[in-house]
């Protein structure tokens, strides 16, 4: 007979799972909200979209939800104590922001001035699944930085991925 899957399974399997590490930031008439996520994916390449994982129970998700709009800032390794203020519950959205400096471009979502790389994306659909919602996001603008170096998170730690780290032999 087939037993159920125990969450705390998943849970230790998805810290197996790396991923590279990303603020997503909103600003508009629900005004400015950030947060740091992994679940962040490409959908597809034409039109250009991707899609963004968020805990419905977020402070942020309503925000992003009222202002149709989000930013995904993929990170450098040099922006580690960044990704963790903007996981922590005790900053207001005021003193994460106070953090870096930021740009804006085509929806006015906030873009990390030095993010290695950002898309600045309208939410086109919100589908709710279990306690999260995946939002699809067009992509209205790319801006890519010449750094190579990128923060990742893995068995529950940041990890810097570096390009002097040694590949795996083909």
């Amino acid at each position: 007979m087939h037993q159920p899957l125990d969450p705390e399974s998943f849970r230790q399997g998805m810290a197996r799972l790396g991923a590279a590490v990303s603020i997503v930031t909103t600003d508009g008439p629900a005004g400015r909200s950030g947060l740091t996520v992994t679940a962040v994916c490409s959908v597809t390449a034409d039109p250009p979209m991707l899609l963004v994982c968020v805990n419905r129970t977020s402070r942020s998700f309503d925000v992003m939800q009222r202002n149709g709009n989000l930013a995904v800032n993929v990170l450098r390794s040099c922006h580690e104590t960044l990704a963790g203020r903007f996981s922590s519950s005790s900053l207001s959205q005021d003193e994460r922001f106070a953090l870096a400096e930021w740009e804006t471009h085509a929806t006015g979502a906030p873009v990390l001035s030095d993010a290695l790389v950002s898309f600045d994306c309208r939410i086109v659909r919100s589908v709710a699944v279990g306690s999260h919602s995946v939002l699809y996001c067009a992509i209205q603008r790319v801006v890519i930085h010449d750094e190579e170096d990128g923060l990742y998170y893995f068995s529950r730690n940041f990890r810097r991925l570096t390009p002097e780290d040694p590949a795996l032999p083909a």
